[in-house]
C-alpha cells in the first residue's frame, strides 16, 4: 500500500495555522484535557505542558476531584475543573454536566492520559462524543477503549486514536505480533473500521485515515520509550489542532516534533535518562526551525 513519509520537506509544505500577530489567546486556540486520576495525576501536567509549548493559547483541564487542587498548582496557567470520581478512580458519567457548559467552546478535546476504570471511562465517553462533536477530538489510553463496544463501532465523525501496538492488539482482538508483523495494514484496517484517524505509535509510526491515506515516521531514539511520553505526544498534537490544524496534520507534525525533541535532548544527556517532563520544552525551538 502506498503511503508518505513524513520529512522535515514535507512539513514545510503543509505549514501549521499561525496566528495574526494581533491575536489573543481566543485566536491561538482554547482545549480541552480530561484526564488524570488519584493514580497518575502527572499525565494530564504533561499533556497540558506540551498542549501549550505546541502553541495553544487557552488552557482547560478536568481531572479528578480529589487531585485538582495539585494540578491546579502545578499548571497554574489552566482553569481546572474537579469532577466526581468512581470507587476504581475513573470518573463519573454524570461529569458530562459539568463539561457541557464547553461545549462548542473548545476547538479541541483529549481524552484518556492517566484515566483509571475502564468501565466508567467508556461510558463517560459514550456522552462525550455528541457533546464535543464541534470539536478537533484526540482519545488516548483507556478512553480508546470506546471502540470495544458495540462489535461494529463507528464513529459519527472521524476522532484521532493514539494507541501503540500493544493497545491496537487488544481494541482489535489480534495478538501484538500481529500488529508488529504488518503496523500499516493493521492501521488502515483500524482507520476503515471505526471511521478514525488512528496514529499507530512505534519506532514505525504509521497514521491512516479512513479512506485508506497513510503516512509513516520514523525517527526519535529508545530514549522516547518511557513513562510520560506518549502523553506528551498526546498534548502535543492537541495543542496543535487547538491552532487549528485539521487532526492529521496536528498528528503528522506532532510525531515528527516528539521525535525530534528526543533526537535534542539525546544529544545533551545521551539516548537514555532524558525525563518525558522535558520534552515540551524542545518543541518551540523545533517549531520555529521547521517553519524555517
Amino acid at each position: 500500500m502506498d503511503t508518505t513519509d513524513i520529512t522535515p520537506s514535507l512539513l514545510r509544505s503543509w505549514p501549521l495555522p499561525m496566528p495574526q500577530p494581533d491575536g489573543d489567546k481566543e485566536v491561538r486556540g482554547h482545549l480541552l484535557i480530561i484526564a488524570g486520576s488519584a493514580e497518575m495525576p502527572g499525565a494530564i501536567v504533561l499533556a497540558a505542558t506540551a498542549a501549550l509549548r505546541a502553541g495553544a493559547g487557552k488552557l482547560t483541564l478536568a481531572t479528578g476531584a480529589s487531585v485538582a487542587a495539585q494540578v491546579a498548582i502545578a499548571m497554574p496557567e489552566a482553569r481546572v475543573i474537579g469532577l466526581d470520581e468512581t470507587a476504581l478512580g475513573g470518573f463519573r458519567h454524570e461529569a458530562q454536566h459539568q463539561l457541557a457548559p464547553l461545549a462548542g467552546k473548545v476547538d479541541a478535546v483529549l481524552v484518556g492520559p492517566g484515566m483509571c476504570d475502564t468501565a466508567a471511562s467508556c461510558e463517560l465517553m459514550r456522552h462525550l462524543l455528541p457533546l464535543f462533536a464541534a470539536s478537533r477530538l484526540i482519545l488516548d489510553a483507556c478512553a480508546m477503549q470506546v471502540v470495544r463496544k458495540p462489535a461494529h463501532f463507528r464513529f459519527d465523525q472521524p476522532v484521532l486514536l493514539t494507541p501503540h501496538a500493544g493497545e491496537l492488539a487488544q481494541l482489535m482482538g489480534l495478538s501484538k505480533d500481529a500488529v508488529l508483523a504488518d503496523p500499516h495494514a493493521c492501521a488502515v484496517d483500524a482507520a476503515r473500521r471505526w471511521n478514525a484517524i488512528v496514529a499507530l505509535k512505534g519506532a514505525l509510526t504509521v497514521i491512516a485515515m479512513p479512506d485508506g491515506t497513510s503516512w509513516t515516521h520514523a525517527g526519535g531514539n529508545i530514549g522516547l520509550a518511557i513513562s510520560g511520553s506518549g502523553d506528551t505526544l498526546a498534548g502535543i498534537i492537541t495543542g496543535l489542532a487547538a491552532r487549528g490544524a485539521p487532526l492529521e496534520q496536528a498528528c503528522a507534525w506532532g510525531i515528527a516534533l516528539h521525535a525530534q525533541a528526543g533526537e535534542q535532548l539525546a544529544l545533551r544527556f545521551g539516548i537514555l535518562g532524558y525525563l518525558a517532563r522535558e520534552i515540551p520544552a524542545e518543541i518551540p525551538a523545533l517549531l520555529r526551525h521547521l517553519a524555517a
